[in-house]
Formats: C-alpha cells, structure tokens, sequence
C-alpha cells in the first residue's frame, strides 16, 4: 500500500484509510466530508508542477486538495481484475 500523493497522474487506486493520527480531527473530518473513505475509488487526475495542488477523481467528483493532505490518505494499487 502506498499514499495517493506517490502516485503517478491516471493510475487508479482503492483508499484502504487516513491517517487520522496525523492529520487531526478537523482535517480527517473534511476528507471524510468531500468523500475520501476506505473502498472509494480514487484516482489521481493532475499535479501542479510543484505538486500543489493536486487534482483527484473521487468516486464521481473532481477535488483539488493539498499534497499535505493527500501524504495522509493511504491506497491499494493493486485492483481486482473486472470481468470480461
């Protein structure tokens, strides 16, 4: 498992957490509210070139949010194989 920040632009993931330690109260409080929960599908979409911001797909919905903030989401690169 990796962070969604270390991923490259069009790889799709599964969040499996946050860390919530690290964050805080109110930062997991807004991930959880733009719908970053474990087992949605997220993909990173852009990086700025510095790596701020970035922009993800989440589930059905376009977010820019920090690289701070997405070092804190945890994801599962490796996705069950769709059926033909």
């Amino acid at each position: 498992m990796t962070r969604i920040d270390q991923l490259p632009a069009g790889m799709p993931a599964i969040i499996t957490g946050i860390d919530r330690a690290a964050c805080g109260e109110n930062v997991w409080r807004r991930l959880h509210e733009m719908g970053f929960d474990e087992g949605v599908d997220v993909e990173v979409l852009h990086k700025a070139p510095l790596g701020d911001p970035m922009a993800l797909r989440v589930g059905n919905m376009t977010i820019a949010i920090r690289r701070a903030e997405a070092s804190l989401i945890r994801v599962d690169t490796n996705l069950p194989a769709t059926a033909a």
